[in-house]
């Protein structure tokens, strides 16, 4: 029987970032992915500056496009733009991207396979029908994986849901993210600029599913796409974990949307996936497990924990929301914490405070 020190389960961004990890610090890991890459996967395709310096390489040979300006809207009315002197977000594929990512574990010296599920038997892998050995293993397999269900963990996440495909690239989106707020119950529309296309969704509570399609029409029509002409048309679930869920048990490491770790206000998961791959690769390497639950409820818990608070005063206040986020103090914030300036919106100081007391205000009054 083959043995590994670590078993990768699922190339997306946080298995393979893990998986480059580990390699890299001289484990000898397994990666592997039940299909075959490159393969495209639902996700908006951006990466913040904030997630793309949690990676210790560029991922500028899969850049598309490269984000400096915000434009923001409420209820599909006169918005505003706010833009930064320097980038705020790279646009990508995740056909291009995890692809990227597996080669980049795989030249750090991890064994890639993919095209092969993998399965457990009495808590040991089977990869294709073969028994592998493994020290642990890294559940990285998304929200819909068998790792996190094979072993219990990960039960009782709530769930948003999104719709989202591809049109024709307008040249005036091109350098900008375009946010539709308050058109969508617990979420948002979004224009997004790739090379040669936009990728346009929406996405909400998990309630509003049956009404995705609606309001993926009304975006297209906002913007002047043809609903009926979008390509690679597909909807999924965004997994946020609830306090008291589990991320790790003795000897599996959950990571990324496997574990839960989406952002409930954006619904973005790439920061997320990169940091648990660093705090897992850490807690292996450092043959101290039992620290990487700990450390990511550390890492990820205070700025969840805003977002939530900004969702709910979203979702209910649509306007007063848009009015504090519109403030020039309130950019200097956002604009921050998307570059990644700010841990999280608890480190802002002085003036910049002032708006973010009020989104506060606002949000803990929505959740009463």
């Amino acid at each position: 029987m083959r043995t590994f020190d670590v078993v990768v389960v699922g190339a997306g961004p946080a298995g393979s970032t893990a998986a480059y990890r580990l390699a890299a610090a001289g484990a000898s890991v397994l990666l592997v992915d039940k299909e075959r890459l490159p393969r495209d996967k639902p996700c908006g395709g951006g990466v913040t500056i904030r997630a793309a310096r949690e990676l210790p390489f560029s991922i500028e040979p899969v850049v598309e496009d490269v984000v400096d300006r915000f434009e923001l809207r409420v209820d599909y009315s006169k918005g505003f733009e706010r833009s930064s002197p320097k980038p705020l977000c790279l646009m990508t594929q995740r056909r291009r991207l995890d692809e990227f990512l597996a080669r980049k574990a795989e030249e750090a010296g991890a064994q890639f396979r993919d095209g092969v599920p993998a399965a457990f038997d009495d808590g040991e892998v089977v990869i294709g029908g073969e028994r592998i050995g493994a020290s642990v293993i890294v559940g990285a397999d998304g929200v819909n994986g068998v790792t996190a269900r094979t072993f219990g963990l990960g039960l009782g996440h709530g769930h948003g849901v999104a719709l989202e495909g591809n049109a024709p690239l307008a040249a005036r989106y091109r350098g900008k993210l375009v946010l539709e707020l308050g058109v969508v119950p617990g979420g948002y529309g979004w224009v997004f600029p790739k090379g040669d296309h936009v990728n346009v969704g929406v996405g909400g509570w998990q309630s509003e599913g049956p009404r995705l399609r609606e309001h993926l029409r009304r975006l297209c029509a906002e913007h002047g796409a043809d609903y009926t002409q979008l390509q690679q048309l597909r909807g999924y679930r965004l997994p946020f974990r609830r306090t008291g869920s589990i991320v790790a048990s003795n000897r599996l490491l959950l990571v990324g949307d496997a574990a839960g770790l989406v952002d409930p206000l954006s619904g973005d998961g790439m920061y997320e996936a990169f940091v648990s791959a660093r705090l897992a690769a850490e807690a292996v390497i450092g043959g101290e497990l039992e620290t990487y639950a700990p450390r990511v409820l550390a890492e990820l818990g205070p700025l969840h924990a805003a977002s939530w608070t900004a969702k709910y005063a979203l979702d209910r206040f649509p306007r007063m929301t848009f009015t504090i986020a519109r403030a020039p103090l309130a950019w200097s914030v956002i604009s921050r914490l998307v570059r990644g300036d700010l841990k999280d919106p608890s480190a802002a100081r002085g003036l910049s405070r002032a708006p973010l007391r009020a989104l506060d205000a606002l949000g803990r009054l929505a959740a009463a």
